[in-house]
């Protein structure tokens, strides 16, 4: 059964109080569902990361049917229990492969401890899932966003998210002191925000179909070429 990150009336007037810009695109999108991880399976979920990694959602969708009918339950044990040639078969890398066995190994022998990560603050759980071969910090984020529904994940590292900004608030880019900014104001609701910002950059709502950054040489062909036709 599905599962999606909760939120209600107190997180979203915040950072309508906070913010009438994000206010207005909150009204216009209203309420986001967005699907979750499977519940507490944190181990479960940082393999799923790994192999979705630099390919498409169908793919990685695919990819982790073959694991799952491999091994049947996805945990430490089972993923130590087959061979690298067995994971890659399945249709990831070698690369990816070494570092989903790495990982299982750390976790079965205690040298990482995964039920720690639910205690520790943000940062502590980001710096630890980080530490991971082939995990980086943008994963790690989506990990506390995504599988254990921490309320304040706003990622720097994600261009969707800075997409939306620039769509909201007009800007042409979004810079390390502004994005700062934008995540004192939303705290402790970023998590929130990072939904509307990403509902925001697809470009499908109404009124927000513009993204402020400048024009790489080929958009401004295109649009040259747009004119002309005219």
């Amino acid at each position: 059964m599905a599962r999606y990150f909760e939120y209600g009336d107190e997180a979203v007037a915040h950072l309508k109080a906070r913010d009438p810009k994000l206010a207005q695109a909150i009204d216009v999108i209203g309420h986001v569902n967005r699907e979750m991880m499977e519940e507490g399976d944190l181990f479960a979920a940082v393999v799923h990361h790994i192999i979705g990694q630099q390919i498409s959602s169908a793919a990685q969708a695919t990819v982790w049917a073959r694991l799952q009918e491999t091994l049947g339950a996805i945990t430490p044990a089972t993923v130590n229990a087959a061979t690298l040639e067995q994971l890659q078969s399945c249709g990831t890398t070698f690369k990816k492969a070494g570092y989903i066995k790495g990982f299982a190994e750390k976790v079965e022998s205690g040298e990482f401890d995964l039920d720690a990560v639910a205690h520790m603050s943000d940062a502590e759980a980001i710096a630890a899932l980080s530490s991971l071969s082939g995990i980086g910090e943008w994963t790690a984020e989506m990990l506390l966003l995504f599988c254990l529904g921490r309320p304040d994940i706003l990622s720097f590292g994600d261009l969707a998210i800075h997409r939306g900004m620039r769509m909201v608030y007009h800007h042409r880019k979004v810079t390390r002191q502004m994005f700062e900014k934008y995540r004192r104001r939303y705290s402790p609701y970023g998590s929130v925000a990072s939904l509307y910002l990403w509902a925001v950059s697809h470009m499908d709502a109404p009124g927000y179909d513009r993204d402020y950054a400048p024009m790489t040489e080929a958009q401004k062909k295109a649009a040259r070429k747009k004119r002309t036709a005219k």
